[in-house]
């Protein structure tokens, strides 16, 4: 009798990974051809270690683990890098005339037949993760590739060879792709290339922190920056100034944009690139972490018709997100929505970008005033920095339109202070604002390796500081998945002020700003260090994230 066959939503609803509620949901969303598992990824309602898990049980097929897996390197042979990357699959080891293949999808039975008949071995699968596989593939094939003669080679490169740069085979420009595709692949926000006395070193910031990716010899130092800054269209003659550039490229059929710094040292040039990655980007206000009480009145403050919204924060904090979810939310053909940036991050549809160029005298404030003459009814200005930005701003505001902007204050209450610091009248301040979101960025504990245990006595005594009581606490003990650090992925923290006509009138009278504290904790708000304590309490994050990013009193 042929056992059946449980289906995977049935089996997910069965171990109580996601509710029938959201099966229903998922499989209602579904396009055509597109695999349930792979819509239930992308909502973030299960990790991809966990599929495979259930994927495990439902098709009786191992799962593996390539994190420092034992590969023999004289099998890469058999399997092309491009078909590798496409059919996300890698070899693992041979016996006899089997060979053991790790795929993502052990159910491509094409693929399966395919390498069959093209190695002439008997195909034997393991389920291994998406990003496992690639992780592996971008690692182990390239030492197949010939870099190492590259690495190795100690004649010095000349950078002016424009042909050894920008011909697509040429081995420094299959490296340079390769650093690329990996800080992809690893979901990094930054690359940076520290030139140090005898080497230069590949870093890349995941989830907030620098690590260390790689090490080059000194003498390949000039020809890998000088490869980039031509991506770039930098002057590769001039290393004396700082330049600013930009790359936009596909990496695997991926559209990538990357932002490019460099900046002269005294051991030669550093250069660091931002990944702006445009399929990654968040549209969606309720995807940024927002709790209910905040998520209500950060709505209510974009919904207004005029007045000014500030978002604050440090470099990195994820302000340019929250921005550009907010004017997608307010998007539609009845609003003119015209912005203001340097640079423009991300191109939206319908939305009209004007992108800052100091050289030529368009500055944040000159080009918010030719708005104004655009007819808008909401406006984005990427950051205020100085006093003509916001008086701009403020009238714009008071004359009937909707402002956003971002400015550098460490917390809501202190931006109040910050604009009565750059010379603006206080009742500019009361009538204009609508309020005001300061958020940081904490790390999330991975979920495939998240242990929850009993709080210690110190966290015990900062969550009874802040009147709250705590049980129990996460960890992640540290898996492949997470490459070891107990840490996956990213969720802000936030505190917004809304502004009403009690906190105008103590900002009219210039009383102290510990009396607009008071009021703002008698009008409920959630202050930084709160909002990242409920989130320790959901077992979202550790109470180490938040302290390293928000400040008890």
């Amino acid at each position: 009798m042929i056992k059946e066959r449980k289906r995977l939503g049935d089996l997910l609803v069965e171990t109580g990974m996601i509710s029938e509620e959201q099966l229903q949901e998922s499989l209602n969303e579904k396009e055509k051809g597109q695999k349930l598992g792979d819509v239930l990824l992308q909502k973030g309602l299960i990790t991809e270690q966990q599929l495979i898990e259930v994927l495990e049980f439902q098709l009786g097929i191992p799962h593996i683990s390539l994190y420092r897996y034992p590969f023999e390197n004289n099998l890469f042979h058999l399997i092309q890098k491009d078909t590798a990357k496409r059919n996300l699959m890698i070899p693992l080891k041979k016996e006899g005339d089997r060979l053991f293949v790790a795929m993502s999808d052990p159910m491509d039975f094409y693929a399966i037949e395919d390498l069959r008949l093209s190695t002439g071995f008997q195909i034997e699968t393991a389920i291994a993760t998406k990003d496992d596989i690639l992780k592996a593939i971008n690692k182990y094939y390239d030492k197949e590739e010939g870099f190492e003669e590259l690495v190795n080679d100690r004649i010095d490169q000349d950078p002016g060879d424009q042909q050894n740069i920008t011909d697509q085979d040429s081995p420094v420009v299959r490296l340079v792709n390769q650093i690329l595709m990996n800080a992809v692949t690893l979901k990094a926000s930054d690359i940076h290339l520290d030139p140090q006395e005898t080497k230069i070193v590949v870093r890349y910031r995941i989830d907030g922190v620098l690590r260390t990716e790689r090490t080059f010899p000194k003498h390949m130092q000039s020809i890998l920056i000088a490869r980039i800054k031509i991506m770039a269209n930098l002057d590769i003659t001039e290393f004396r100034i700082p330049q600013d550039g930009r790359i936009k490229t596909n990496l695997e059929y991926r559209p990538v944009d990357l932002r490019v710094s460099t900046l002269p040292t005294v051991f030669g040039e550093k250069i660091v690139m931002r990944i702006l990655d445009l399929s990654g980007t968040l549209n969606d206000i309720k995807q940024l972490g927002f709790n209910k009480l905040n998520l209500k009145r950060f709505m209510d403050m974009i919904d207004q018709p005029t007045g000014i919204v500030l978002i604050t924060g440090p470099t990195g904090s994820g302000k340019s997100s929250t921005l550009y979810a907010a004017l997608n939310q307010l998007n539609s053909e009845e609003v003119n929505i015209i912005t203001v940036e340097d640079p423009v991050e991300y191109q939206l549809e319908g939305i009209n970008q004007i992108q800052v160029n100091p050289n030529v005298g368009l500055t944040f404030a000159k080009g918010l005033r030719s708005i104004l003459r655009q007819d808008p009814n909401i406006i984005m200005v990427g950051e205020i920095r100085d006093r003509e930005t916001v008086e701009v701003a403020i009238r714009a505001s008071l004359t009937g339109h909707l402002v956003l902007s971002t400015i550098h204050t460490n917390d809501s209450i202190g931006t109040i202070t910050r604009l009565l610091d750059m010379g603006v009248e206080p009742f500019l301040v009361a009538s204009s604002l609508s309020g005001i979101v300061a958020q940081r960025l904490v790390r999330r504990v991975c979920r495939d390796c998240i242990e929850v245990s009993a709080p210690t006595k110190r966290e015990v005594d900062i969550f009874a500081r802040r009147g709250m009581k705590i049980e129990k606490v996460a960890r992640g003990k540290g898996c492949s998945s997470c490459s070891m650090t107990g840490y996956k992925g990213r969720i802000a923290i936030h505190e917004v002020l809304s502004m009403n006509d009690e906190m105008r009138k103590i900002i009219l009278n210039g009383e102290s700003f510990s009396n607009l504290r008071e009021y703002a904790i008698k009008h409920k708000t959630i202050f930084l260090i709160d909002d990242g304590l409920l989130k320790v309490k959901q077992l979202i994050t550790t109470t180490e994230e938040v302290l390293r990013v928000a400040m008890t009193e």
